[in-house]
Order: structure tokens, then C-alpha cells, then sequence
């Protein structure tokens, strides 16, 4: 299911920074605390009646000398817009209607995207005058709220989800057609890997158009295999503006891996793993998709018989967390090792979507646990009593245990690295789901 983008604008001192706060905090999933993802508070996951979402908070929309929005701030409003489902203008009902307000209005009702009118800093709600003015700018019946006290936040949800669109459930790997993500960040070539991989088979069947806006995924066939290419809004655009665009690679990067069954992550090989790198490709792992790392721009590195084994060394300690994702080097330039990449994704597909028997699950596991019995003593110590594969892609399995609170990180690491050794999953991230066995210690 894809989670709809929901970007907050508004100009400066209005209160976005302090809604998205509030909105970010609403979650009640735990997200994963893994070493080398660098979050950027630019963008968080959401959660409102069962559905969730991606809030993104785009600073503060300042005007010009002439009163206009000056060109840089207006391409971080259309990048921003761009990538939306749903945009919440947030204004400032204590200091009233101003020009900068109009403008902003006047760039949202000309995107034709939903627009939900956050009236904040309400102090009385009974009192309708405080926010009624704000219904010139044409734009929604403006909800009052208060971001900084958290007071009517679920009326502005419900009508930011009403705004949704219809939630598309996507059976992963039951196709015919292996679903293929490029994402990065700007300027390492992804659209020259794009062009090179289409390119070299020089059998597109058509472009049919996807399920967000400008959004085209390209079906081709190679060595007898369906793939589809899964674009998205911007991978084939001309970089408006580096700077503003790298902020939303992110956001790209998510709503991709979210509809693709491997995800190829490319770095520029010229420059190395960046924070930005490490931010794409921690999101793809906490999809839970198959990746591969590839490197691009392979030909401009000046390289000796060591330079490959050095440069996956600082690969891997940049992206620790991705250490069962395969590396290659290409150059989408000159073509090198680009064939290869298709072969990997052939391979981490069906490793992603591996299913194992559950009789040949809990033999292994039995016998990591008496191999490496889990920490502690007495009533104190973890019993793994059962282990079932519930879902494939990625593969996701449930451990029956006395207590969950018991079970250490590093021991579930140990328990991860036992089923890579005996079943592979290269490429895959894996799953645990911990489950308390009633009535039996």
C-alpha cells in the first residue's frame, strides 16, 4: 500500500515546524534505531486511523523586495507541491490575512492538488471571526487548530485523509514482472543507468502511466525475463535546482522502493557514500525491499588492484546496515557491467521472496540455540519455543518466545546471521516479529 505525501506549507513564524512536530509525534509504530541512518527532519512517517502517510515540512515560504516569492523559494514550493497528495497551508490566525498568504494560496490553487487550510494559533474556537477571513483565499473551509497545544488536530486529520487517495494494495513478486527501482541522489547518473539499462535491450513495450503524477513505468524484457521500471516524478526531469531537489531525493527515493520489489541504489563513485546516500538507502532498508548497491561513474576512478576491495570496505562502513545487499560497479556512460545488473536483481528478487519450510526453520533454530544459548539464567533466561515464516518479500518470521523482553538485539542479530548462513537471503533485508507463547514456560 502506498503512503500518501502530505507537505506543510506556509510562510515564516506561522507554526509548520511546530505541526509537523506534533503530526511527526502522532506515529505509534517504532521505527528501528539502526547506526548510520542520518534522519533529516525534513520529512517523517505519520499515522491517522490505520492509514499512514509521509509529512514533509518545507520551511518558511518568504516573499521578495517586489512582494512575490522569490525564484529559489517558488522551485522549493513547486518541488515541494510536486511531491504532495495532499498539502496543508498552515496561517497564522492571531496575526490575520496577509499578502504573503495570497501568494502561497494563489501557487496552490493552480497545482489542482487537495489543499487543506490549517488556521493555527487559535485561542478561542467558539469565536469564528478569529479565522473566518481566511476564507477569501479561495482555498478550503479553514480549520482552526492550535499546533503548540495539540487542540482540534484530529478534525485537521480527518480532512487531510478524506484527501487520500485510494489506498492500492501491490502483491509483491506474484507477477510476472520483477519490479525495478533506480534511486538517489541527484546527479549520479540514475538516468543515464535508466537510459543505459533501457537502452541496451531496445525492447520497450510502452510507457504506462503510474500511479502519482508524471510517474511512468517502462515494462522491457531482457534474456527472456518481464521487468517493469518503476520512474519516478523527477527521475527523467531535468534537475530544476540541485539544491532544493536534493531536500525531496528522499521522498522519491520512498515512494519508489515502496512500489518496486528491488530497489538499485546508486552512488556516484567520483564522490563516495554522502549523508544523503546513507539517508536513501535507510529508507529502503525500512521498506523492507531487496536493493543492490550500485556504483556508478566506476570509469572515472583512477584504480590500482586494490581500489574494489578498499572502496567496498568504506562502502560497507558508511552502510553497515545494508550489509546483505550485494555491491557492483558500473559505468552507465561507457556501459561497463551494466548487463550485471539485471542478473543481481534476478538473484536478489527470488531471495527476497524465498520461502523456507517450517519443519527446516525451527532444525536451525534449535540448533543455533543450543549452539549459542540465549543470555542469562534461571527464570530469567529467553526460551524460543516455536519459528514460522509468515510472509516472503522481505521475508518476515515469528519467534514464539517465554518473555519478548528477553530477547537482546545482539542475540536477534546472532538468530539473523544463523538463517543468512544456512538459507542466503542475499540482498533482502530480514524480519523478526516477536511473539509471547501463552501459558507455557
Amino acid at each position: 500500500m502506498s503512503k500518501p505525501v502530505v507537505a506543510i506549507v506556509g510562510r515564516p513564524n506561522v507554526g509548520k515546524s511546530t505541526l509537523f512536530n506534533r503530526l511527526a509525534g502522532m506515529r505509534k509504530a517504532i521505527v528501528e534505531d539502526i547506526p548510520g541512518i542520518t534522519r533529516d527532519r525534513i520529512y517523517e512517517q505519520s499515522e491517522w486511523e490505520g492509514r499512514e502517510f509521509i509529512v514533509i515540512d518545507t520551511g518558511g515560504l518568504r516573499t521578495g523586495d517586489q512582494d512575490v516569492l522569490a525564484s529559489e523559494v517558488r522551485r522549493q514550493a513547486e518541488l515541494a507541491i510536486d511531491e504532495a497528495d495532499v498539502i496543508i497551508m498552515v496561517v497564522d490566525a492571531r496575526e490575520g490575512l496577509v499578502q504573503e498568504d495570497e501568494v502561497i494560496a494563489g501557487i496552490l490553487r493552480k497545482s489542482g492538488k487537495p489543499v487543506v487550510l490549517a488556521a493555527n494559533k487559535v485561542e478561542d474556537f467558539r469565536n469564528q471571526a478569529q479565522f473566518y477571513e481566511f476564507f477569501a483565499l479561495g482555498l478550503s473551509e479553514p480549520v482552526p487548530i492550535s499546533a503548540a497545544h495539540g487542540l482540534n488536530i484530529n478534525d485537521l486529520l480527518d480532512e487531510v485523509a478524506a484527501n487520500f487517495p485510494e489506498p492500492e494494495d501491490e502483491a509483491m513478486g506474484e507477477g510476472l514482472s520483477t519490479r525495478i527501482a533506480v534511486v538517489g541522489r541527484p546527479n549520479v547518473g540514475k538516468s543515464s543507468l535508466v537510459n543505459s539499462l533501457l537502452g541496451e535491450e531496445r525492447v520497450i513495450v510502452s510507457d504506462i502511466p503510474g500511479t502519482t503524477r508524471d510517474a511512468i513505468d517502462t515494462p522491457f524484457e531482457y534474456g527472456g525475463n518481464q521487468y517493469i521500471l518503476v520512474d519516478t516524478a523527477g527521475i527523467r526531469k531535468k534537475t530544476r535546482i540541485s539544491v532544493s531537489t536534493e531536500r525531496y531525493s528522499v521522498i522519491r527515493a520512498f515512494k519508489a522502493a515502496e512500489r518496486a520489489d528491488v530497489v538499485l541504489i546508486v552512488i556516484d563513485a567520483t564522490e563516495g557514500v554522502t549523508e544523503q546516500d546513507q539517508r536513501i538507502a535507510g529508507f529502503v532498508h525500512e521498506q523492507g525491499r531487496a536493493s543492490v548497491i550500485v556504483v556508478n561513474k566506476w570509469d572515472l576512478v583512477t584504480k590500482d588492484a586494490k581500489s574494489m576491495a578498499a572502496y567496498d570496505k568504506d562502502v560497507r562502513e558508511e552502510l553497515k546496515f545494508l550489509a546483505y545487499a550485494p555491491i557492483l560497479y558500473v559505468s552507465a556512460l561507457t556501459g561497463k557491467r551494466v548487463p550485471k545488473i539485471l542478473e543481481l536483481v534476478d538473484f536478489v528478487a527470488e531471495q527476497h521472496y524465498r520461502k523456507v519450510q517450517t519443519s527446516e526453520l525451527n532444525r536451525l533454530i534449535n540448533e543455533a540455540l543450543l549452539l549459542n544459548p540465549p543470555p542469562g539464567a534461571g527464570k530469567k533466561k529467553l526460551k524460543v519455543y516455536y519459528a514460522t515464516q509468515v510472509k516472503t518479500g522481505p521475508p518476515t518470521f515469528v519467534l514464539f518466545v517465554n518473555d519478548v523482553e528477553l530477547m537482546h538485539f545482539s542475540y536477534l542479530r546472532y538468530l539473523e546471521n544463523t538463517l543468512r548462513q544456512a538459507f542466503g537471503f542475499e540482498g533482502s533485508p530480514i524480519r523478526f516479529v516477536l511473539r509471547r507463547r501463552e501459558g507455557k514456560e
